[in-house]
């Protein structure tokens, strides 16, 4: 199935906050226990997520016209990378990370930080990031990484 990335918008707020609470609540289970999953989930109910919308660039993976996936730059940090359970490992986090990428290198960043989940890790690492440090934020253990960037070639 054909799927496409876009900004994200005001009326994606609903869909981008179910794409990550299925993924905390399948995913990310493994690694930390329910307490700190049902506070994370707090942080992305739909009027938080629409609330990010206007403080970040907010990224929508879509298959027809359904939400399965977002990711969000904020300055030089990159936040909220969640796909839907259903279509994870298909390439679409990594081309949302490559949009991301991207948009990064034509704002003039040489380096992206992420505040990584233990379960994303190896996500990132895959694509060029590396662990700086390890943090314990409120219970919830994540990993700052960092990935620096190739700056687009000039003729």
């Amino acid at each position: 199935m054909e799927w496409h990335i876009r900004p994200a918008t005001h009326h994606d707020a609903a869909a981008i906050s179910r794409v990550i609470l299925a993924a905390l609540r399948e995913s990310n289970t493994k690694d930390y226990p329910p307490d700190v999953i049902a506070q994370i989930e707090r942080a992305f109910t739909p009027e938080a997520v629409a609330m990010r919308l206007g403080q970040r660039q907010v990224l929508v993976a879509l298959q027809d016209d359904t939400v399965i996936g977002t990711a969000s730059l904020e300055a030089d940090v990159v936040r909220s990378v969640f796909m839907d359970p259903a279509h994870q490992k298909r390439g679409i986090g990594r081309h949302l990370m490559e949009v991301i990428h991207a948009t990064a290198v034509r704002d003039g960043i040489a380096v992206l930080r992420v505040q990584s989940s233990v379960t994303a890790e190896r996500f990132y690492a895959l694509l060029g990031y590396r662990k700086i440090r390890d943090e314990v934020n409120d219970a919830e253990r994540v990993l700052v990484m960092e990935k620096r960037l190739q700056p687009l070639a000039s003729y």
